[in-house]
């Protein structure tokens, strides 16, 4: 099986809808991914990637199926009356950073989450909602997570696309590939209309290891274009 993830086009947050730009945007992904043979395609419930994954969903004539455990992920102090409140309003793209670089003994680690920037902040309960339900969505194609990996329990050579968000986007990179979140807030950014690709090649029976066949591809947005090289005669 193969799982295109998209992130969602320039957005206006306060409208929760793709600007002028994020329009043009979204339409260009829609003609990246004509040739591909998507069978399902997927959205986060909020406005901006819904509307992303129309325009894909137009091209391939297949409804948006909802998941509604892919919407952006929330942060901030678990508790208001916190004695020793999350830093920078809990924000994880700049804690993972701190974590990383203030507390060495944390690169690498697994044990990112018992770190007070993650274990006190609303953004870890999210962290293990999409895990728990994405690790639940991908036993629907017959990948069952066992022991960190997936095992293929039924066959499934579908393509699929998934429309969703930075954060919980990076929650479930984190989670199927085994990368510690804080590694893949930091060193693991991908732009808007981003394209990334994960591959779960199955034999029947065995354990599986998804590979990230591509990440954070943007070839195919106008405004990331390498402009011509042009020579004077």
């Amino acid at each position: 099986m193969r799982l295109i993830f998209v992130r969602h086009g320039e957005p206006n947050y306060q409208k929760d809808c793709l600007t002028e730009n994020g329009v043009r945007q979204a339409e260009d992904t829609a003609e990246r991914l004509r040739s591909e043979d998507i069978r399902a395609i997927y959205a986060s419930p909020m406005g901006r990637a819904q509307e992303t994954a129309s325009y894909t969903a137009g091209l391939h004539h297949l409804e948006i199926r909802t998941l509604d455990f892919m919407h952006e992920i929330d942060w901030g102090n678990v508790r208001e009356d916190q004695e020793i409140p999350v830093p920078h309003e809990g924000h994880p793209w700049t804690l993972g950073y701190l974590l990383l670089t203030e507390s060495p003994e944390y690169v690498g680690s697994d044990h990112w989450d018992q770190h007070p920037y993650f274990r006190d902040n609303r953004c870890l309960a999210c962290y293990r909602t999409v895990a728990e339900r994405f690790d639940a969505f991908l036993a629907e194609f017959g990948l069952v997570r066992r022991d960190g990996l997936y095992e293929c329990v039924r066959e499934n050579h579908d393509t699929i696309a998934l429309f969703a968000h930075g954060g919980s986007g990076a929650v479930m990179f984190s989670h199927v590939l085994g990368l510690p979140f804080p590694f893949v807030l930091t060193s693991m950014p991908y732009g808007v209309c981003s394209v990334s690709i994960l591959d779960f090649e199955e034999f029947p029976g065995k354990k599986v290891t998804p590979r990230l066949e591509l990440f954070n591809d943007m070839r195919h947005i106008a405004s990331c274009r390498p402009e011509p090289l042009h020579f004077e005669k």
